[in-house]
């Protein structure tokens, strides 16, 4: 990434019960190199007990050395004081140390290298991304080894987007790192808004010298816009591609109502690869669907984009007897928290029901989820509650993200993207 960075035009954590040390906001935010330049001994942090997931929660640490500063590298050790692994530390947050390497050896520029070099390689060698999109991500998160962060790749710039404030903090040595490996020459590092509520930092987006607002991506031969400055995320959502491609198969001659479809994702895909009669978009955020307009005016085809809260609109169409053929629901994430998920049950099941009503006989409805704190078992239990009395439906597939959105086996709550496909008789 550029060493000049520039603003992006366009929150508050409780103080931790534990003894903190004083840093200035400025001081927070002030980038560092991925790993110490020296291998002098790192702070050191007790686990209470054996250190396998990603996160460590405060209330798994025992004792930590004083002088440990937030988003610090530091030595994980067990209560005999053995070492357990390396990660970064944030007192100020939830998840007070995520995990980067077990054992001995700590993360040095060698590791980081290695590990950023095994997420672009998969992207680009393996699942050959390139040929079908310039628009995938590039690091998972936990799923790459690298717990608090995900970076997503729009043609020749890269996004990352930080959950935790270690992260944050070498977010532009690792674009820096990344962009002989992708071959991109801009790049965005921004804060998820509620992980900087959790980890007590407030960060604006920033990117690199000369950086666009805009820039045209490709996904199948369809082209989106993606904003910087003021969209949802990365301003992509990279995760559907698979889905989107796999509803076109089944648009041709058909009516389809995408329910809060952002940028026009599914809606622009369905009319492109599938030669849908007729599609509705149906978004809340006033930019997102002139966006999608845009969109659609891009690719040569016609879309109507309704500015609408989606529950709003789905009675407005029950009142007046519309039915469509084929009904995506992909809402944002409804649950963010565990306090929120009974509420969030809820929601889903509501948001089912009623877009469930809306299919035609014997039409399509793909339902997703990304609330990652509500299991597969569970989406489904909702959704398969759902249809009216009477009316039949059979669950054709489930699915998830795409693959260069990998799971990690030590963290389940990683596949966080459900899909349902459900035929309605």
């Amino acid at each position: 990434m550029h060493p000049k960075r520039q603003n992006i035009p366009s929150s508050r954590r409780r103080e931790n019960q534990r003894r903190l040390p004083a840093v200035s906001p400025l001081e927070l935010l002030a980038q560092r190199p991925v790993c110490p330049a020296d291998d002098r001994a790192l702070p050191r942090i007790v686990a209470k007990g054996a250190v396998w997931h990603p996160f460590l929660f405060r209330r798994q640490l025992g004792d930590f050395d004083p002088a440990a500063q937030p988003g610090d590298l530091v030595e994980i050790v067990s209560t005999s004081g053995a070492t357990q692994g390396h990660g970064l530390f944030n007192p100020r947050a939830e998840i007070a140390v995520r995990l980067l390497r077990s054992g001995l050896n700590r993360p040095d520029e060698v590791w980081w290298s290695e590990r950023l070099g095994a997420a672009v390689d998969l992207r680009r060698e393996i699942l050959k991304l390139d040929s079908v999109s310039d628009a995938y991500r590039v690091i998972h998160a936990e799923a790459d080894g690298l717990p608090g962060l995900v970076v997503d790749r729009f043609g020749d710039v890269l996004v990352a987007e930080c959950f935790s404030l270690g992260m944050y903090q070498r977010a532009e040595a690792i674009l820096t790192m990344l962009e002989p490996l992708c071959g991109t020459r801009h790049g965005v590092m921004r804060a998820a808004p509620q992980s900087q509520d959790h980890e007590g930092f407030t960060a604006v987006p920033t990117g690199s010298e000369g950086l666009p607002a805009r820039s045209t991506i490709q996904e199948f031969g369809t082209q989106f816009r993606v904003d910087f400055a003021g969209g949802h995320k990365t301003g992509f959502y990279c995760d559907q591609r698979d889905n989107r491609r796999k509803l076109a198969e089944y648009c041709a001659g058909k009516s389809v109502l995408d329910l809060c479809c952002y940028t026009g994702g599914f809606s622009l895909q369905a009319m492109k690869l599938g030669q849908a009669i007729e599609v509705t978009g149906v978004e809340l955020d006033e930019s997102a669907a002139a966006l999608a307009r845009e969109n659609a005016k891009l690719n040569k085809v016609k879309l109507n984009v309704v500015q609408a809260d989606a529950f709003a609109y789905m009675r407005d169409m029950l009142r007046n007897g519309r039915k469509y053929d084929i009904v995506v629901l992909d809402p944002p994430k409804l649950i963010r928290s565990r306090e929120e998920l009974e509420d969030g049950r809820r929601k889903y099941f509501d948001f089912n029901r009623l877009a469930m009503q809306l299919v035609a006989p014997d039409g399509l409805l793909l339902t997703c989820s990304c609330s990652g704190l509500l299991d597969q078992a569970e989406f489904s239990k909702i959704v398969c509650a759902a249809p009216e009395v009477g009316r039949r439906a059979q669950v054709l597939m489930k699915g998830g993200a795409a693959a260069d959105h990998p799971i990690a086996t030590n963290c389940p709550e990683s596949e966080y993207l459900k899909t349902m496909w459900l035929r309605l008789e």
